[in-house]
Formats: C-alpha cells, sequence, structure tokens
C-alpha cells in the first residue's frame, strides 16, 4: 500500500503522453495522445496535419472506431463537419482550414469504468485511401 502512495504522490501514476508522426504523399501526421492514463484523469488528444498547398476543401481522418470507447467526451474542437463509420474505423471530415496546417483536439476524460486500454490506427485519408499514418496505444492503470 505504501508503494501505491508513493507512486501517487510521486505523480507516477498520473497521465502520461506520447507523440507519434510519419510523412508521406506529401502530408505530415502528428498525433499528440495519453499513452499512460487512469479512469477519471483529463487526457490530452491532438492531431496536427500540414499539407503543402493546403487541402482542397475537406479534410479526412480515420481512426479506429472503438479507440474512442474508453473516453466520456465534450467533443472535437473542431467539430467535424461529417462523421461516419464502417466496421473497423471512424471518419471524421473536417472543413479544411485556410493554410498549410490543420490542428484538432479531442476534449476527453477516460470513463470512470474502463479498465483495459485501446490500440488505434490514425490516418489522413486522401481519395479514400490512408496516405499517411500512425499507430498509437494508450493504457490503462487502476
Amino acid at each position: 500500500m505504501s508503494v501505491l502512495v508513493a507512486a501517487d504522490l510521486l505523480s507516477l501514476l498520473g497521465v502520461r503522453t506520447s507523440t507519434e508522426a510519419a510523412s508521406a504523399h506529401g502530408y505530415s501526421l502528428t498525433v499528440h495522445y495519453p499513452s499512460v492514463a487512469r479512469a477519471g484523469l483529463d487526457t490530452p488528444w491532438q492531431v496536427t496535419v500540414s499539407h503543402r498547398g493546403g487541402f482542397g476543401k475537406q479534410l479526412t481522418l480515420g481512426v479506429t472506431g472503438d479507440y474512442f470507447n474508453i473516453f466520456e467526451t465534450q467533443g472535437f474542437h473542431p467539430n467535424p463537419s461529417d462523421e461516419t463509420r464502417d466496421g473497423n474505423t471512424l471518419y471524421l471530415t473536417f472543413t479544411s482550414p485556410p493554410g498549410e496546417t490543420f490542428v484538432v483536439d479531442f476534449d476527453a476524460y477516460i470513463q470512470p469504468a474502463s479498465q483495459q486500454g485501446r490500440y488505434a490506427t490514425v490516418s489522413v485519408i486522401d481519395g479514400g485511401s490512408p496516405v499517411a499514418s500512425v499507430d498509437i496505444h494508450t493504457r490503462l492503470l487502476p
């Protein structure tokens, strides 16, 4: 018990974040996410996409659909203009910003009942196919 109390006092049981990045087909994708978290804690989740020349009319991100099941959410900022999901992937379509960089935040915390972490692939979708992808994993502590 004293080991757990000491670990908590040293903030060893709190949220830890990681960043994964990939570049392909002119896109640069960076995902900042909770790599370790506990139920009830706020967690950062942010995706940044850059593309020389901008994005056209819209930008679509694909995320493994069940990844977000561990979160209680306040929503995406900005909100997607469209969302859809097939058997495996949640597709989030955003109105493209001016310029060559897009940033979206997911305002969330880990659900109190969540006990198992999740793996996900986050991808930039262009022409219906993933063009830049990263794999992420959020582990949950008791």
